[in-house]
Formats: structure tokens, sequence, C-alpha cells
């Protein structure tokens, strides 16, 4: 069967005859096409030889899932494009700047364009304000029409409607396609996670993925995880699609930074993973926590157990050092 992806790499023409055909055909489309595999990346993406890529998995005609592979950035982010009858939404920017920014800008430009060569206005929002998630901005909003949505907390509770954070849950009205969104504070304070009617995909963004869940607030991390698993109890979801991701298809995680992801898992996760959350947010030992499809971790916690071992590690080698040096002098 035939993988339904466009790869956007030096060869830019070309690249677009194969996605105008695609686009047409969509031979495979829903789950076979986000089960595909995604660009590995390579070990030295300093070679000339290096397979840079921007990819594209079509779910349906309206609904594009890109990811910029780990040789633009070893965050390998993922990006949603989905398109209603009036306007578009584009769910982060992801990490490249620069020439793959724009790079980035030009696959969104292409399929925002209709079978009319009519561009529908498009809105920009992030699942969160990290810079891995945003640095596409600049680039996106020389697209024509393009509203790129504040990251402040102030500004962009207000933007989006948001009158009691966090318990609130607004709407983007697309045309034909409404698009739920859910306030998820933990990994980050102003965290969203978006839920689309007509697919029934969950946007988690860095709140739920196949990787670190990285905990920067836990009460609110823990309250959040609740939230949404209210949300899907009323809100049949199809599939989780993160931002990123982290582990290959026998659970381990890669090193944080490497660009090449051999033998990478799929990306969905489940309604079941967002139902875990809680328990395993619940659970959680403060430092390190394995879970079947993620892994929670607070890098701060980490950071202070290594540094308080490193300085109790050391104080034991100045002990020792000056217990010897005594031993010595007695002699």
């Amino acid at each position: 069967m035939k993988k339904c992806a466009v790869f956007v790499s030096l060869s830019l023409l070309s690249s677009i005859a194969l996605a105008q055909e695609e686009k047409e055909q969509y031979p495979v489309t829903g789950l076979p096409s986000l089960m595909a595999s995604w660009n590995e990346g390579e070990e030295d993406c300093a070679s000339p030889k290096t397979n840079r890529t921007i990819e594209v998995h079509h779910f349906d005609p309206d609904t594009h899932v890109m990811r910029q592979s780990p040789c633009i950035d070893s965050e390998a982010n993922l990006l949603y494009l989905l398109i209603g009858t009036q306007r578009s939404l584009l769910i982060d920017t992801g990490a490249a700047t620069g020439e793959w920014g724009e790079r980035t800008a030009f696959v969104v430009r292409y399929f925002l364009k209709d079978r009319d060569a009519n561009q529908r206005p498009l809105l920009v929002v992030h699942t969160h304000g990290h810079e891995d998630h945003r640095a596409g901005d600049e680039a996106v909003t020389s697209l024509p029409g393009a509203t790129v949505a504040p990251i402040e907390s102030g500004p962009l509770r207000k933007f989006f409607g948001f009158v009691d954070w966090p318990r609130d849950i607004v709407q983007i009205d697309l045309g034909g396609r409404v698009v739920d969104v859910i306030a998820a504070p933990g990994h980050h304070e102003d965290h969203l996670v978006f839920y689309d009617r007509n697919t029934r995909l969950l946007f988690t963004g860095d709140f739920l993925l196949p990787g670190r869940l990285l905990v920067q607030d836990l009460d609110a991390y823990r309250a959040s995880a609740q939230r949404v698993a209210e949300f899907v109890k009323s809100n049949p979801v199809s599939h989780v699609l993160g931002g990123h991701i982290e582990l290959d298809a026998d659970g381990n995680a890669y090193p944080s930074g490497v660009t090449l992801h051999r033998n990478e898992r799929a990306l969905p996760l489940t309604a079941d993973d967002v139902r875990a959350l809680p328990a395993a947010l619940a659970g959680f030992n403060g430092f390190y926590s394995r879970y079947p499809n993620f892994i929670v971790v607070n890098p701060l916690h980490n950071l202070i157990a290594l540094a308080t071992g490193a300085i109790v590690a050391f104080g034991l080698l100045v002990w020792g050092v000056r217990r010897l040096w005594k031993r010595r002098r007695a002699r």
C-alpha cells in the first residue's frame, strides 16, 4: 500500500508535483497514514548528503500532519494543519527558523489553497510557548491572511476568550469544523490541548506524547490531566497526537538531542493513555516514573538531586583526603 506522504527537500518543484498527485488521490487516510514511519534523521547531520525533510502525512484531505526531521532540529517537532470551509488552523510552527522556517511556511501555504486557488485565512496557535513550538512564527506571518495567537498569559487568554482559566473550554469555528480548546497547564503554565470534533483527534503537544512528560508544576499537571480525562469521557477520541515522538518501537527513550531515531514507534496514543495520566501523575515519585507509552519526569528535581549527590560526593572526597592526610602526618 502506498504511503501517503510528501517530502519537501531541496527539490521543491518535484515535491509540489508529488503533493498535488497525492492530494487528489489520498490512497491512504486515517490510522494507516498516522502509523506510517517518518524520516529517521542521521547521526551526522552536518554531512552534505543529509536528507533534511519536512514530511507530511494526510489524515484526510483537510487534515495534514507535518514533521520537521531530526536533522532540521533534534526536537523533530510535529505540526498540524486543519482546514475548514472559512479558515484554517495551524497548531504550532515548530523549531525551524531561517531557510527551514521558510520551507515550513511554503508547505503550509501549498495546502491552504483550495481547488479554486483561493487561500483561506490562517489562524496560527501554539500548544504552549516553548521556543521549539513557535520558532517558525516569523515565517508563517508572511502568509496572506495569517493571524498568530499571542503566547503571553494575559493576551493569550483574552485572545481565546477564556474567562475562568483553566476550567473554561472555548471553541474555534473554522467553518464546518469546530475545535475545542482545553487549558492544560503543568508542563507549561499556558499549555493548551485542542480537540477537533470532525476527526475526533486530540492534539496534546507536550502535555501527553510518546516520550518524556516534563513536569513544571505537578499540582497543575494533575488537575489538567483530570480535566482532560473528564473531557474524553464525553467526547470520543480517535487518536491522541503529541508534539514529538521520543520512544522507539520497544519503548526505549532516545537520548536528548540525538538526530537519529532508529526503529521509531508510531505517533498516535489513545484515549486509554489520557485516562491513565491522572493516576500516573497521582503516583509520581517526583523524579522519574516509567509507564508503557510515556515517561513522567521532573527535570528540576532531577537536577537538584544530581547537584546534591555531587555535593555529597565532593564532601566525602574532601573528608577522605583530609583523613588520609592526618593519618600520614601521624605516622
